[in-house]
């Protein structure tokens, strides 16, 4: 609890105190009003001075508008405790209201405790310390142990463990060494780093972050535009009908105290501060929740689009499968040895910068010997022809088979498949392929046990999209797209989804950025992802987990679900104490309950927003 809710909370007991001491005093007439003002007055003069100060900026109709007039009424028709009672709960609300908005902030505001102070700089071999915006892209930082990296880099010395739970949302430590890539905001745990950097401070992921959840408030949900469009009319409405009401009936009925005093407990009724509290609260402790995730929603309009979301699209490498080539199958010839024909092909692919051939030198378990291998030519499209230990050998596709006129055995796995031939005789064949990550199939059968459609897009070749999207029972299966072609059927879904439903799009790369910005929801993998992806996304998945995609929905829908029940909760409790107190079968104390009392239940039970620990670690855990 800050300085500003303690200091209303002494002002509210001290209100209690004073109003149970004035209730036995016997005194009546111009004293006991005198007497009443002190406790009134102590804990409503800031809501008068905002009453005041609405005036004159010609802003009137607000709850501080409607709560000073309707007590102040109190206070000349002789209901001296109700006017204190009013102010009194009203304050208790606003307290109840400010810890749950400082409850929701504390959840977003631990992720700006990511934001880097200074940075240790090699400097003519000296560490200074300056601020991270002065540093450059190939600049060598030092980070000690129980420091924060604050630029994204790659490490050239030492090893350690890194906490990436400001970032990520998942508390098991990221081990490091050298050749690693690592991102800022994150804590270094253990042994002293020296990292190069690759990104300046503004384009770090640190930076991204903050801007992200900086400016997720400034984009309102569909309903949070509602509310406030419904206020701004609904308020002036009740102050007119109030007016009537003090006015009309008594001009045919008479007893005009009676017909004011109804008049008052109906204003006090009519603030809507249960709906404009509470509903901007419930979308504003779903993106914090979110937060806590490891999960950044732009806004409440992207909340609420994702809470409707009956279609998602996946793209493959990066998104499903880890986006990183690897030797899965070896298929040596009679007469071959498996670990022979790789070496051999690492060999003969060893000068070349193609991720295939980083592939097949990464998975030879020793370093290979370069005087081994002598002169090699490189044919486009097709493949390598090297001489190793005085042998030539031919790795490519079946192309390079064919050009060299080599007999070979075709092999049908799903990947890209590098055959070989030694002296102009087919020696096997190596399967490399992507693998999917270890999360999918779980976020796979999440998603649609929620009945969500699923959709693979994907540029790579048919069979192995087929492999993918078999393996992961996808509903849909398109490959060999390019960007635009991508765009294409995300137009062709969106024009098929079912009415009031919306449709998500999944990538990380930066050919996904068109079809982010199409989409209805675009999602994008926060830590192998591109800049322009992310940019380009609404919801970002910091920790590249697609299981974070069924718990965003959850949370989403949940948020949703909660800001209807206070609608309906709000309106129903009003609109019946607004007819009795027009009947005068409400009375003040009613009043209060439709007002404070219902405003509190409403932020209690938006602050449930927040509560989304247990469905992170069920998502977890599945």
């Amino acid at each position: 609890m800050n300085r500003k809710q303690k200091t209303i909370l002494i002002r509210i007991l001290l209100t209690a105190v004073l109003t149970l001491a004035l209730h036995p005093l016997p005194v009546e007439g111009w004293a006991r009003l005198l007497l009443t003002l002190i406790p009134y007055l102590l804990i409503g003069w800031d809501i008068l001075r905002k009453a005041v100060l609405g005036i004159f900026h010609r802003e009137l109709f607000d709850e501080n508008f409607l709560m000073s007039i309707a007590t102040i009424g109190a206070l000349v028709l002789g209901q001296y405790e109700e006017s204190v009672e009013v102010m009194l709960f009203y304050q208790i609300g606003e307290l109840f209201q400010s810890y749950a908005v400082g409850k929701s902030r504390r959840s977003i505001a631990s992720l700006m405790d990511i934001r880097p102070d200074f940075a240790n700089v090699e400097r003519d071999g000296q560490i200074v310390q300056v601020d991270p915006e002065e540093v450059q892209p190939g600049d060598c930082i030092v980070v000690r142990p129980g420091e924060r990296i604050p630029l994204d880099g790659t490490v050239l010395e030492g090893v350690s463990a890194l906490n990436t739970s400001a970032l990520t949302g998942e508390s098991l430590p990221r081990d490091v060494v050298p050749g690693s890539d690592v991102i800022s905001g994150c804590v270094n745990l253990s042994g002293l780093l020296r990292i190069r950097v690759t990104k300046p401070f503004e384009e770090s992921t640190v930076n991204r972050i903050l801007e992200l959840v900086e400016n997720s408030s400034l984009k309102k949900s569909k309903t949070e535009n509602f509310i406030t469009r419904f206020a701004h009319y609904y308020t002036p409405i009740v102050c007119i009908g109030a007016v009537l009401l003090a006015v009309l009936p008594p001009l045919f009925l008479g007893n005009w105290p009676e017909w004011i005093s109804r008049a008052l407990t109906f204003l006090v009724i009519s603030c809507p501060c249960a709906l404009v509290i509470s509903i901007p609260l419930s979308f504003f402790g779903g993106i914090g929740g979110a937060s806590r995730a490891g999960i950044l929603v732009k806004g409440g309009t992207d909340l609420e689009s994702l809470a409707r979301t009956k279609t998602i699209v996946f793209d493959k490498t990066g998104t499903l499968t880890q986006g990183v080539f690897t030797v899965t199958e070896m298929t040596p010839a009679p007469g071959w040895d498996a670990g022979d024909l790789l070496e051999l092909a690492a060999l003969a692919e060893v000068y070349s910068n193609h991720p295939i051939s980083r592939s097949l030198r990464d998975a030879c378990a020793h370093p290979l010997d370069l005087e081994r291998v002598g002169e090699s030519e490189e044919l486009a499209g097709s493949g390598v022809i090297t001489w190793v230990d005085g042998k030539q050998v031919a790795a490519g596709n079946a192309r390079l088979m064919n050009h060299i006129h080599v007999a070979f055995t075709e092999n049908t796995h799903p990947g890209t498949i590098v055959y070989l031939a030694v002296n102009g005789s087919f020696a096997g064949s190596i399967v490399i392929s992507d693998q999917l990550k270890a999360s999918s199939m779980q976020a796979m059968k999440e998603l649609q046990a929620q009945g969500i459609r699923t959709v693979l897009l994907t540029g790579d070749s048919e069979k192995a999209a087929q492999a993918v999207g078999s393996a992961l029972k996808i509903d849909e299966i398109h490959s060999g797209l390019l960007p635009d072609g991508k765009v294409e059927h995300v137009e062709r879904l969106l024009a098929a989804k079912p009415q009031k439903s919306t449709l998500a799009f999944v990538g990380d790369g930066i050919n996904d950025a068109p079809v982010l910005t199409r989409a209805d929801v675009g999602i994008a993998m926060g830590a192998m992802g591109s800049d322009a992806a992310i940019e380009a996304a609404d919801v970002v998945l910091m920790d590249d987990d697609p299981r974070k995609i069924s718990l965003a929905m959850r949370i989403a829908r949940k948020c949703l679900r909660i800001v209807k029940e206070n609608i309906i909760f709000a309106l129903s409790v009003k609109i019946i104490c607004l007819l009795l107190g027009a009947l005068g079968k409400a009375g003040m104390q009613a009043a209060i309950f439709a007002d404070v009392g219902v405003m509190v239940l409403a932020v209690l039970n938006a602050v449930r927003t927040l509560r989304v620990d247990h469905m992170s670690k069920n998502s977890s855990q599945a």
